[in-house]
């Protein structure tokens, strides 16, 4: 068993989680955000991964995730009316961003988990290698 390859493997997880975490906390920040500069307002960012093929050890393919891209959710967000918003349209109508904190809430809970589960992955494969390093002795 190479244990060198299962954190690399890891390390590929770890990187793509704290990307998702990156986009999430961008999006929760961009949550008001009714004026970018391509014009209208911010636009949700999702998150796409897929898996990575990485070498043959032992007989077996490992496998990575990595982010495939970043790419805007399409949906549109709501209409609110404010005649006094700066971004109003003659209506009195404000089009706000797509972000719905609920749902950007459950991702970085979701993130956050996956990341600190990951960290342990690291963690048991170097206290495996301690141990097996003391057994040499």
């Amino acid at each position: 068993m190479n244990l060198i390859s299962g954190i690399d493997i890891t390390s590929g997880a770890l990187a793509a989680q704290r990307m998702r975490l990156d986009i999430v906390a961008q999006n929760i920040a961009n949550a008001q955000t009714t004026r970018t500069p391509q014009g209208g307002p911010y636009k949700r960012q999702i998150v796409s991964f897929e898996t990575e093929l990485l070498k043959q050890a032992g007989g077996h393919n490992l496998q990575t995730v990595h982010v495939a891209g970043v790419s805007s959710d399409r949906s549109e967000g709501e209409r609110v009316q404010n005649p006094q918003h700066p971004d109003a349209d003659a209506e009195g109508f404000v089009q706000m961003p797509n972000v719905n904190l609920a749902f950007e809430m459950v991702d970085l809970i979701t993130a956050s988990r996956t990341y600190e589960a990951n960290l342990s992955v690291v963690k048991n494969a170097r206290q495996m290698a301690m141990k097996t390093l003391e057994i040499g002795k």
